[in-house]
């Protein structure tokens, strides 16, 4: 095994375990964001069915709620629309709307390393591919057709794993890219409830002067 992975080093002129380092920072990137998006959703949807169950007017239970959840992401856009409970209902809107932009940032971060992994991946993997196709018919130029047609064809299905290495770096990188930007737009419409929810606990309808 390590012989063959030396192998295929020096045929794609040291490609491929830089093909291997993308991938092992490309799963650590996956790893942690599962864990970040399970934790944070979670959070966002218990807070939503609690903020639901506060009364309109209700202030300290907003609060309650926003301490309860203390770290959460979600808990920042409570605490603005409590801070901003003396002002009206659009301009408490725009002071949470302002939390969400200055937290959506959290939610994003890291996915820039899949999408390069996703482009990167492939163009590394047939980079290496013409790295060991050309040191492989170096090799027939060298000793004629006599042994170096078997060399070639082995030579060229070994430069080949480096394009396949590629395209499995890409087609994993690519669905969990797909999956965390729904995650994304799932947080940001999660926020966009729970605004709402505060907005209307505090201006709504339902409110008593």
């Amino acid at each position: 095994m390590w012989d063959k992975l030396l192998t295929l080093t020096d045929l794609s002129a040291g490609i491929v375990p830089l093909m291997v380092l993308l991938f092992t920072v490309a799963a650590a990137v996956v790893i942690e964001r599962l864990y970040f998006f399970h934790r944070v959703l979670s959070q966002g949807a218990a807070m939503e069915r609690e903020l639901k169950r506060a009364p309109y007017r209700g202030t300290d239970e907003l609060r309650a709620v926003a301490t309860k959840y203390q770290g959460a992401l979600q808990s920042a856009l409570v605490i603005a629309g409590v801070e901003s409970k003396s002002t009206d209902a659009e301009s408490m809107e725009r002071q949470i709307d302002e939390t969400i932009l200055e937290t959506v940032p959290a939610m994003d971060k890291h996915l820039w390393v899949l999408d390069t992994a996703v482009t990167l991946g492939p163009l590394m993997g047939l980079l290496g591919t013409i790295f060991g196709m050309i040191k492989t018919f170096d090799v027939l130029g060298g000793d004629g057709l006599g042994g170096g047609a078997k060399a070639v064809t082995g030579g060229i299905g070994e430069a080949l794993i480096a394009t396949g290495v590629g395209l499995f770096i890409a087609i994993v990188g690519l669905i969990f890219l797909n999956y965390f930007n729904k995650r994304v737009r799932l947080g940001v419409h999660q926020m966009e409830l729970i605004k709402l929810t505060v907005v209307n606990r505090l201006h709504g309808g339902g409110a008593k002067g």
